[in-house]
């Protein structure tokens, strides 16, 4: 049987009574199911002569345990349908969860309703992958960044408004002269930084960034990246940081979580993920790192299919490509348990067998 899709938002805050203040985002038990079945009347089919009722979901992300720092830079990887850009929408309550728990610094926040998470959402802002899709082409630069000033401070003045956005867009590299210019009148490289600048004129604490460097050119990419580590420096940022590319984690993260078909498989300090990956996945998306030096192992090369999210695999949803996999890899789902200074979700790890 299927759980209902969504508990219904109220307006009370409730506080964990075990919050650890160093802690400033957690998640427990997240899953989020996409219906894909349609209305009542499309479940309904005929079989066999009876009428049945089908239910069909995607299940996306399927019960990620994290906790994010404060300070840190969390990077969340995984090659494209894993589910990472879901956990993203779910913590900043663009997408609402089936089942589980979003914290923030010691509050749960996922069961709020629109009203209720607007104090939040000064604190918590997101950089968006496409940066020619999340600006709004009508709007002047000034506008874009002076709306998010004006709605989250009502009772600054108006002078106090553009001093507020000529600071932000100074502190990305954009000259506060052109505030009066259209997004379509920037780079890419230019109309994400004018993405940081809003995402930073609240004064936010956390900050998720979902791929914000993908759509744009290799050459340009360092620069965002570098602003990024800049502003986390000057103002105390947290970030939870979505991406595919190994060579940003390298460069960005100081944790890192690997997931595949929703599930959260290895969970590092970002050196010891990159000189010792323990679960199979990890050191199968490690070994494909192009190097130019000697010395380096081969790529693994992964067989068997990938599995869907419609249909997941019974058991460890990577036990069909894994080459250590044994009965019970196909029956038992693993849990994450603590080796050194990492967690990781494996039974062949846990056996011996790796």
């Amino acid at each position: 049987m299927i759980p209902s899709e969504i508990t219904q938002p109220t307006d009370q805050a409730t506080t964990s009574p075990r919050h650890d203040p160093s802690t400033l985002l957690s998640i427990r038990g997240l899953r989020k199911r996409f219906n894909l079945s349609g209305n009542w009347l499309e479940q309904l089919h005929f079989s066999k002569g009876r009428l049945t009722r089908r239910q069909e979901y995607v299940h996306a992300i399927n019960g990620v345990d994290l906790d994010v720092a404060r300070g840190e830079a969390l990077c969340v990887v995984g090659e494209s349908g894993c589910g990472k850009s879901t956990v993203a929408r779910t913590v900043m309550g663009l997408i609402s969860p089936s089942e589980g728990e979003i914290h923030f610094d010691g509050t749960r926040i996922d069961q709020l309703s629109a009203h209720a998470l607007l104090p939040w959402r000064r604190r918590m802002q997101m950089i968006f992958q496409n940066p020619y899709a999340s600006l709004n082409p009508r709007m002047t630069i000034n506008r874009i960044l002076e709306e998010p000033i004006t709605f989250h401070n009502p009772s600054l003045n108006r002078g106090d408004v553009q001093d507020k956005v000529q600071e932000v867009m100074s502190s990305v590299g954009i000259d506060p002269e052109w505030g009066g210019r259209f997004a379509h009148e920037f780079s890419g490289g230019q109309r994400q930084r004018i993405s940081i600048a809003r995402a930073l004129a609240v004064d936010p604490e956390f900050i998720v960034a979902d791929e914000p460097i993908s759509a744009l050119d290799v050459s340009i990419q360092a620069q965002v990246l570098n602003l990024m580590r800049d502003a986390q420096q000057a103002r105390g940022l947290t970030y939870l940081f979505i991406t595919h590319d190994l060579a940003v984690v390298e460069h960005f993260a100081t944790r890192v979580a690997v997931m595949y078909l929703g599930t959260l498989c290895e969970l590092a300090p970002r050196d010891t993920l990159f000189s010792t990956p323990r679960h199979p996945y990890t050191q199968a998306l490690l070994s494909a790192i192009p190097r130019l030096s000697d010395g380096h192992p081969t790529p693994i090369r992964l067989t068997g299919e990938v599995p869907t999210p419609v249909n997941l695999p019974s058991g460890c949803v990577f036990h069909g490509r894994c080459p250590y996999a044994n009965a019970r890899c196909r029956e038992d789902i693993p849990a994450l348990k603590t080796y050194g200074d990492a967690r990781v979700a494996c039974h062949a790890l846990e056996e011996g067998r790796l």
